[in-house]
């Protein structure tokens, strides 16, 4: 028989067997010699546990990991490996973003077959390579545990085959309507299956519902978004949109919008940009003329506008309200009328009336085949509140007898949830595609969990002869199947959702290799006329538009007005269970990990009212309760709170966070408003709000620099400031008075510079950073305790009506009522004169040859001394175990979350300080790709993560020994006009240079 090979598992096991100690005597005089009488060790000859560990070079704190016998557990070799994959080299794969919010076309890093990383896909010509926090953040919620493992049955588990049986059954048998609530679907190859879904049954309905709706714009536009342009704007008026934030497609209108705001001595214009909102958006804070207005103010300013615009192309005038902000309203219908045919007006009002005069408005100006592509329209919005507002009817009048749910859930974010519960008890089947038990699943009879986007293939039409294509970048993780795949399954079809996608596209692209260039790219041209909208509600005639403005001008009066507003990351609650977006930074208010009240200082004090004062706000006998944030630039009259929050069937990270205010929102005739009126009381307590920043104004110091384009058009030289230190020899630059002996960089010298005219504040470079660089989750408590990871940060600084004159420094931390806003990426410097690497006692910070600031984090001991002496304040400390501790770290805490780690970043344990590397790991692969070639590496070739994400090219990185590299050119260019470096005075010599921010202000 032949013998059974025993393999020890522990040093426990191996101290004590004779062949170690008969070896170890031989090594180590300390040990006794071994009995061999037997065969076995005796007890006295065995030296004691501490002692052989001891001898090892172990400590006490090994002896104790020793003393628990790890798991046997067994490694699969690859026997047969994949053709595609090769161990430690990256995958990418085309595909697309859409979860009913945005479109954004994405290419997908695998490692061994996992996705780690999204970045943009610059064969787009929609977003041309641009990124939201959205779609970076995505990727988490692939490996999100809170999602259904398999499809359930009445709350219990259940086969697919079971499942599709029952429905089928249940649903040949219906009585009454059927109908499929969906949010917005561009999918040529879904509203096909839909389609041929419905047919089997006599009556078949499908109802589209999107969360924040833009119901009234489809109505002013023909069923249609305008396929707005603003590259082609130089001049825009916006009422209450954000959409450089949130508003139908942020990442395509940021490429287009930065198009026009970059400046040079050469070119040195801008577009002027006008905004007119309640709360302080991303999109206000970035325009050169804002104005707060309250909600019920939109009609008036729209209206205003419209009249003056009229008046100057010969359209009638319609009777409008008056309004307060007429001196602003007649300086932007001068330059609108001034730029005819490269001007527009944008709203993000749902008042069908207000979008009916911003389509007229646009019409007058000659916005259509310039500024408004005629010929693209945008399908990304479809949604039809008086369609979803007549089903909640239906289902409470028992004239519906099945309702599919399919990312749509009503029971969180409609205004009539309680009616939509009812509803729901009256109706017969009830399914829902949800890939969690929500809100809304909770009420269902079936939950056949959808897969992942990245587990899906798919297709979209987002615009009009554009199309893009999704493809599975790994298998199902969990028992799920795609929504398509089981409406086909419950048509009888034996097709699968694949082979409709090719039929679909086989009439425009063609099969075989002109198919495989497709999914390899992503993207295509042409359309499939699936998305051509039905007949909408006829738009309102202006006479009716001007009727219904000032009847609501009339009734608003002096009420406060609640503004409801939707935040970047967050967005409508579907993000909410990615812990990423929740402690991603509001780009305004700083704020994580909650929702909260907005309200101006002026408000603030005639209540009473201090920061994190819990605020009772209350309309149509409804409530709220959440802390009070003081918010300069909210309009006098108002206050804000952001939807996405109050889940409770979500996820660890998102439910109970927060509070639900859709029932705030009001129903004004077919249409819901996003605004109304209510009261607004203190409610006693507090609850702190954690905020990643709390100063807000820079105090006179020239941190962050900025100017005017009448200025820089004056004299480019003369907009930057630029440090001096008096020396005998009269005023010195700091770099000419040194103690230090400078570095010489030989081979390559990596560098980067910010342009804070193109830095929009979005957020997307700090998501993408902490991807790329497993940067950990840590929790609202932890950002209360100033103990956020984020390697990346984006400073937001106010302007202050205060000078030193008035009072010193206190008063000019007070920000002015209605400040001009400025934002700054702060990371690491990677000075060439660092303070962290003269303080570090063990050499864990330190100098490369290449100009990097290097941690070695096994040589890191914590002393933190190196944070101490960092002016840019941007070292990291890890106080706990953050990756490993489910009290920090919301999902990434079990072996399924890990797998987004990039295996290439070490994953940084207690006690370490961390900070931004320049994607160190990024710079080695491409050197080694290029040495691969024998040539050195090309600029471009080589991108950090937030450089790569950024949707409006604010950060450009490369090597600056490269003089036809684009990093050079710029610093060439800019050098003694809008370059700077920050705290230039305490001579660090960085190598990340910024660019002064030009206003187009007077």
């Amino acid at each position: 028989m032949q013998e059974t090979i025993k393999y020890w598992r522990g040093v426990e096991e191996l101290e004590n067997t004779p062949e170690f100690q008969k070896h170890a005597h031989n090594e180590f005089p300390e040990f006794l010699p071994v009995s061999e009488a037997n065969g076995e060790a005796s007890s006295a000859t065995v030296a004691p546990r501490r002692d052989f560990l001891k001898l090892l070079g172990f400590g006490v704190a090994a002896a104790t990991l020793a003393s628990c016998e790890a798991p046997v557990r067994k490694a699969i070799p690859y026997l047969n490996k994949p053709e595609e994959v090769e161990p430690g080299i990256p995958n990418w794969y085309a595909s697309t973003y859409f979860m009913g919010d945005f479109y954004n076309p994405v290419l997908v890093k695998t490692r061994e077959g996992r996705p780690i990383k999204i970045e943009g896909n610059n064969l787009s010509p929609i977003t041309q390579g641009a990124t939201h926090a959205r779609s970076q953040a995505s990727l988490l919620s692939l490996y999100d545990n809170n999602r259904l493992k398999g499809p359930v049955a009445k709350k219990q588990p259940a086969t697919w085959e079971k499942i599709d049986q029952e429905i089928r059954t249940r649903l040949t048998g219906v009585q009454g309507r059927v109908v499929l609530v969906s949010n917005t679907i561009i999918s040529p190859s879904t509203k096909t299956v839909i389609r041929e879904f419905g047919a089997q049954f006599p009556a078949f309905e499908h109802v589209t519902y999107d969360a924040n709706s833009s119901s009234a714009l489809l109505r002013a536009n023909g069923g249609v978004v305008p396929g707005y342009d603003f590259s082609k704007a130089r001049v825009i008026v916006s009422i209450g949109a954000d959409f450089l934030g949130s508003w139908i497609s942020p990442v395509e209108y940021s490429k287009q919008y930065i198009v026009n705001r970059k400046v040079t001595a050469d070119k040195p214009t801008m577009s002027r940009h006008f905004q007119f909102e309640s709360f302080l958006s991303l999109t206000g804070a970035n325009a050169d003329v804002r104005v707060p207005v309250k909600p019920s103010e939109y009609g008036a300013v729209v209206a205003a506008l419209y009249n003056r615009v009229a008046g100057g192309t010969g359209g009638a005038a319609i009777q409008a309200p008056t309004t307060a902000y007429a001196k602003q309203i007649d300086t932007a219908a001068k330059e609108l009328l001034a730029s005819r045919g490269a001007a527009l007006v944008v709203s993000d009002s749902n008042d069908p009336a207000v979008q009916t005069l911003v389509t007229a408005i646009n019409t007058a100006l000659g916005a259509a085949g310039t500024t408004i592509n005629t010929a693209a329209p945008s399908f990304v919005r479809q949604g039809d509140d008086a369609r979803m507002l007549r089903l909640i009817n239906d289902m409470n009048n028992g004239a519906v007898g099945a309702v599919i749910f399919y990312g749509a859930n009503p029971v969180y974010d409609h205004p009539l949830s309680q009616q939509v519960v009812n509803g729901l008890k009256k109706v017969g089947v009830k399914i829902s595609f949800s890939d969690r038990e929500d809100e809304t699943a909770a009420h269902v009879d079936y939950i056949c969990p959808d897969s992942h986007f990245l587990e899906s293939w798919n297709d979209f039409e987002p615009k009009r002869g554009f199309l893009g294509l999704a493809q599975p970048t790994i298998s199902p993780i969990f028992n799920t199947r795609q929504a398509q795949d089981s409406l086909l399954k419950w048509t009888g079809s034996t097709s699968d959702f694949y082979t409709v996608i090719q039929r679909t596209w086989s009439g425009i692209v063609g099969g075989g290799a002109a198919w495989d260039k497709v999914v390899h790219d992503g993207v295509a041209t042409g359309t499939t006329g699936a998305n051509e909208p039905t007949a909408p509600a006829a738009p309102l005639t202006l006479a009716a538009a001007a009727v219904s403005i000032n009847n609501t001008s009339r009734t608003a009066g002096n009420n406060v007005e609640l503004a409801i507003y939707e935040k970047v990351a967050i967005g409508s609650g579907i993000h909410a269970n990615n812990p990423w977006l929740q402690e991603m930074s509001d780009p305004t208010t700083k704020a994580t990990w909650d929702n909260y009240v907005t309200i101006s200082s002026a408000m603030a004090k005639e209540l009473g009212v201090e920061q994190n004062d819990i605020l009772r706000v209350t309309a149509k006998g409804k409530s709220v309760e959440l802390p009070a944030l003081i918010q300069p630039g909210q309009a006098k009259g108002t206050v804000g709170i952001a939807i996405g929050y109050g889940r409770t069937h979500a996820g660890l990270a998102a439910n109970n966070v927060g509070a639900n205010v859709y029932p705030l929102v009001s129903v004004a005739g077919d249409s819901l408003v996003y605004a109304n009126t209510v009261t607004v009381a203190k409610a006693g307590g507090d609850k702190p709000i954690a905020q990643t920043q709390t100063h807000h104004t820079v105090m006179g110091r020239i941190v962050v620099q900025e100017n005017t384009l009448a200025n820089y058009k004056k004299d480019p030289k003369s907009v930057t400031e630029y440090i001096r230190i008096a020396t005998p020899d009269g005023p010195q630059k700091p770099q000419k008075v040194s103690l230090w002996q400078d570095f010489e960089y030989k081979n390559h010298h990596w560098g980067m510079v910010i342009d804070l005219n193109s830095c929009i504040g979005c957020g997307t470079c700090t998501i993408s950073c902490q991807v790329e660089n497993n940067v950990a989750v840590v929790g609202k408590q932890e950002v209360l305790n100033r103990r956020e990871m984020h390697w990346l940060r984006i400073d937001r600084y106010y302007s202050t009506d205060a000078t030193r004159e008035d009072g010193g420094f206190e008063k000019m931390e007070n920000p002015s009522e209605n400040p001009n806003v400025i934002f700054q990426p702060m990371l690491c410097q990677h000075c060439n004169h660092a303070p962290c690497e003269t303080v570090c006692p063990v050499a864990a910070t330190m100098h490369s040859t290449e100009g990097l600031n290097q941690m070695v984090y096994n040589r890191c001991v914590g002393t933190r001394y190196c944070a101490n002496n960092c002016p840019y304040k941007v070292r990291r400390f890890n106080w706990f175990n953050y990756a490993n501790n489910e009290k920090f770290d919301y999902q990434m805490n079990n072996d399924l979350g890990k797998m987004v780690l990039n295996p290439d970043v070490t994953v940084r344990s207690r006690g370490v300080m961390e900070k931004c590397s320049f994607c160190v790991q990024r710079i080695q692969y491409g050197k080694l790709e290029a040495k691969k070639e024998s040539r050195r590496p090309v600029d471009g070739e080589i991108v950090t993560a937030c450089a790569q994400s950024c949707p409006t090219n604010a950060i450009i990185f490369g090597d600056m020994l490269d003089q036809n590299s684009q990093i050079s050119q710029i610093l060439k260019r800019e050098q003694g006009e809008r370059a700077f470096h920050v705290l230039e005075e305490l001579n660090t010599q960085p190598n990340v240079t910024y660019l002064t921010k030009i206003r187009n202000q007077a």
